[in-house]
């Protein structure tokens, strides 16, 4: 909480004497949508912008619309690049031999 009021991204809100913060039901809504967004793997940048979006009522869904492009084209360029990775440990693991022996013979 102390790190989305750094980056501005909730209020500075009250506290107890013992140093808790008092969020109010008007603090609720906010904290979803960025737990939201977190689970969805934006980043913090991506989440102030849309955060932005989301409290302006007048703004255009096509801005709401080119963030979620580009997470997804990121997303699919994370993935492809992860089952090259997986491809390339799965070829590893048919070459090891498993046995007592040092070497891993890459020969297919």
């Amino acid at each position: 909480m102390r790190y989305y009021e750094w980056l501005g991204l909730l209020p500075s809100v009250d506290r107890t004497d013992s140093g808790y913060r008092q969020y109010t039901a008007k603090e609720i809504p906010t904290l979803r949508f960025i737990k939201r967004s977190r689970d969805l793997g934006f980043s913090m940048t991506e989440i102030a912008e849309l955060l932005k979006l989301w409290q302006n009522r007048r703004r255009s869904s096509i801005d709401v619309r080119k963030i979620a492009l580009k997470h997804v084209a990121d997303l699919n360029e994370r993935m492809s690049e992860m089952k090259a990775m997986k491809r390339a440990l799965e070829t590893l693991i048919h070459c090891c031999h498993g046995d007592h022996r040092p070497s891993v013979s890459l020969r297919s």
